[in-house]
């Protein structure tokens, strides 16, 4: 092994992952791939499983599976082709992992991403929604274990960086008065309102600065995804909802700020590319170079900031109401917005529907308190079975 980090990379074909694998193959001295996991995509993962040459790989499928893993012998590869969730528990808590990059989208990424806490990894944190769903529970799995949580998400990574290291002490304790969470605005920041009815999904995919997975460009464009981050933050940094601050920067220089006491405000500047939070986690407490290009702050010339616009983007008041009720509330929030942005890609609803189904299905929903991690799915079902239930209806 010579000293090098194994890493996992969960979701390993998407958007984070080929940008993680993209900063470990600049580094081969330092870095070296464990296991790659894929939900569907079993070609792309055959040809990073051939590059890469991981001990492990999993798919969801098992008939994919043994495909792949004849591929995969056929080729002379060392890889083990595993199945499923409980492949993926395996690769996460392996104890040949030595760091477990978080990035599968959505719920399907919380028993794994909770798996490497547990087993006390250093994980890379991509996937906001295991936080956002089970709180404290993950937060409470990341104290006992003493695993090491880096977020990866460009806003988070940029506020971790502004942060003193002895933030967990408090925010107040380390004289932070906010946290300005910065967002692009999205492809539609200054549609009329009246036009988003007719918004398509190669509109709402066609993100101004970032190169993203087609559920997240969503997510953007509803402006959702600041909601979830916030949340997010809030567990991360242990701030309050009104300690979270959202500021639209357009540019997507300013990845976010930190707001002091003093009258100082800390901000981590960079161009739009995710490579560079994923190398300063890789590396962290060190640097090192990731392929982004140097930012040319005299080209950029200026720099913008405004409020977000609630009425506009609904999901944000949503996501806030939900970070003050605390316990299932937000696993609810993000189960329907799961459901609303699948069926608006498969064109069963319109654009601002995904706000309107996401409410209802809150306003159904009763916030319980969190013991256990079947408490949380328990109410991603129950959120998800209600979602379905309001789209037949409209189908109807």
């Amino acid at each position: 092994m010579g000293g090098r980090l194994r890493i996992t990379v969960l979701g390993a074909t998407g958007s984070i992952g080929l940008s993680t694998l993209d900063v470990i193959a600049r580094h081969p001295d330092r870095y070296e791939v464990f296991a790659l996991t894929a939900h569907s995509r079993v070609d792309e993962l055959r040809v990073l499983c051939l590059r890469h040459r991981p001990a492990y790989a999993v798919i969801t499928d098992e008939q994919a599976a043994r495909s792949l893993q004849q591929q995969l012998d056929a080729a002379g590869m060392p890889t083990r082709v595993l199945v499923g969730v409980g492949g993926l528990l395996e690769v996460a808590a392996h104890p040949d992992t030595d760091a477990v990059m978080a990035a599968i989208v959505g719920a399907a990424g919380l028993p794994a991403t909770l798996a490497a806490v547990k087993a006390g990894k250093r994980v890379l944190l991509a996937n906001k929604e295991a936080l956002v769903m089970s709180g404290a529970l993950f937060m409470q799995a990341h104290r006992d274990s003493g695993a090491v949580l880096l977020p990866i998400d460009s806003e988070h990574n940029a506020i971790f960086q502004c942060l003193p290291t002895n933030f967990a002490s408090g925010l107040g304790s380390v004289g932070v008065r906010r946290i300005l969470l910065t967002a692009s605005g999205g492809p539609f920041r200054q549609t009329p309102a009246a036009q988003l009815t007719d918004v398509t999904p190669e509109q709402a995919c066609a993100h101004p600065n970032w190169s993203m997975g087609r559920k997240i460009s969503v997510d953007s464009a509803t402006m959702m995804n600041k909601g979830l981050e916030m949340i997010e933050a809030c567990w991360l940094f242990g701030a309050r909802p009104e300690q979270v601050e959202i500021v639209v920067h357009p540019q997507s220089v300013i990845h976010s700020m930190v707001d002091y006491d003093d009258g100082s405000v800390l901000a981590q500047l960079g161009n739009p590319d995710m490579r560079t939070p994923i190398a300063h986690a890789l590396a962290w407490p060190a640097r090192l170079e990731s392929g982004v290009q140097p930012l040319d702050l005299l080209s950029i010339g200026s720099l913008e900031f405004e409020a977000p616009d609630e009425t506009r983007f609904p999901c944000l008041r949503l996501a806030r109401e939900v970070a003050r009720t605390g316990g299932t509330a937000p696993a609810t929030l993000n189960a329907a917005n799961e459901v609303a942005v699948d069926a608006f890609l498969a064109r069963r609803i319109g654009f601002t529907a995904i706000a309107a189904l996401i409410e209802d299905v809150l306003a159904a929903s009763e916030a319980r308190t969190i013991a256990s991690l079947e408490d949380v799915m328990m109410a991603d079902r129950h959120a998800r079975a209600l979602a379905d239930g309001w789209l037949a209806k409209r189908a109807n």
